[in-house]
């Protein structure tokens, strides 16, 4: 049985359901971009990078640069990009599992949120955060090496010749011959690290059974140097029993 819908305003569930929806959301932007500047370019020019293979901004101008240095966007292999690939680019297969990542955490979420009871509520938090560590940890290590990979696998018929061999990062800035990059996250790539801290957040509140709602007023009594009012009571743990009239030691007002 599923929890009752106001059960869903729960921090602990709500959370994970908009972390799902961040998740989904994601794939639709790009999650990585890098801006460049060379000479030729004075204005600069920006790539932008999605979850599957797919590029956006001014790629056709960079794979022009990039093919001075012999540096090449990789090859999904099993589908066809919106790019030309080189023969000598490295081939990085698993670029199209990118939506299937993301759906999956976003799908755990959901799942997670509506647990039908505590036990599985807290295991679920608790498993849904290990997993999407692993997730996308594992996809950050595997882009790096992949980054690794293209830059020292230089097409040796490239028309600048005797340019080292050299690493991009994932976050931050390089040079290379004339050509000066800074990667960052894109908008898909906030959305997911903001999706990410929600599901950390989730899992700290999972023994708290505060609304979305409860959260907000006190918040706003805080600020306004209010009392927390109604509601205090429902920040306490999931576990802790509630005593009514009929048991020993209630009071009856």
């Amino acid at each position: 049985m599923t929890p009752a819908l106001d059960r869903l305003t729960e921090l602990r569930r709500a959370l994970p359901l908009t972390a799902a929806v961040l998740f989904v959301a994601a794939l639709a932007v790009p999650v990585w971009k890098i801006a460049f500047e060379a000479p030729q370019y004075p204005d600069g020019l920006l790539v932008e990078l999605y979850a599957y293979p797919r590029l956006g901004g001014d790629f056709a101008e960079v794979q022009a640069l990039n093919h001075y240095v012999g540096f090449y966007y990789p090859d999904p292999v099993f589908v066809d990009p919106n790019y030309a690939v080189h023969p000598d680019a490295i081939a990085a297969p698993e670029w199209i599992l990118g939506p299937v990542v993301f759906l999956a955490v976003a799908a755990a979420g959901a799942f997670v949120a509506v647990a039908p009871t505590e036990r599985k509520l807290r295991y679920g938090l608790l498993g849904q955060l290990i997993g999407a560590t692993v997730a996308f940890v594992g996809t950050f290590a595997i882009v790096q090496y992949r980054l690794y990979q293209a830059g020292h696998a230089l097409g040796e018929d490239a028309p600048v010749v005797g340019v080292a061999e050299f690493t991009p990062p994932l976050l931050g800035a390089y040079e290379i011959a004339n050509i000066s990059g800074v990667a960052w996250f894109g908008p898909g790539g906030y959305m997911t690290g903001l999706g990410f801290l929600l599901l950390v957040a989730a899992y700290l509140l999972r023994d708290s059974r505060v609304t979305a709602g409860e959260a907000v007023k006190r918040l706003r009594d805080r600020l306004g140097g209010g009392s927390d009012g109604d509601g205090s009571d429902r920040d306490r743990s999931s576990d802790e029993p509630t005593a009514t009239a009929d048991e020993p030691g209630a009071e009856v007002n």
